[in-house]
């Protein structure tokens, strides 16, 4: 079993670890190290097992906070999987009826007589100023 040396609070501690979490172990020491070195900065020296705990209250409450964080995202995400679940659940709407004018075949028929009526007299006029 590995040990590493992890500095906190200005102060080495010689821990040991899973053989491959020799990472994660440095990752957590960092963390609680940067929240020693914060409290040292504002309060100075103290015992080790004062800043030890305090770095640990301090850490415990932000993880507090996020876990805080993941439920309320959580229920909202399980709030936009329900309403993807029930449009996805709901019937197809309607098609939308769209209604083109037709012209009735009749008035169709009455501009095609007129049109060759118009042209006749046209034709007529035409006639005329030739002859």
């Amino acid at each position: 079993m590995p040990e590493v040396t992890v500095t906190i609070g200005e102060r080495h501690f010689l821990v040991a670890c899973q053989d491959g979490e020799e990472h994660f172990l440095r990752a957590a020491a960092k963390m609680v190290d940067a929240e020693a070195m914060t409290l040292l900065s504002q309060i100075g020296r103290m015992p080790e097992v004062r800043m030890l705990l305090m770095s640990s209250l301090l850490l415990a409450d932000k993880a507090a906070g996020m876990e805080d964080q993941v439920r309320q995202a959580e229920a909202k995400l399980l709030t936009m999987q329900a309403e993807i679940d029930r449009l996805h659940a709901a019937p197809s709407p309607a098609p939308v009826r769209v209604e083109v004018p037709m012209i009735p075949p009749r008035v169709v028929e009455s501009l095609a007589e007129f049109a060759a009526w118009t042209e006749s007299l046209a034709n007529r006029i035409d006639e005329r100023r030739a002859g």
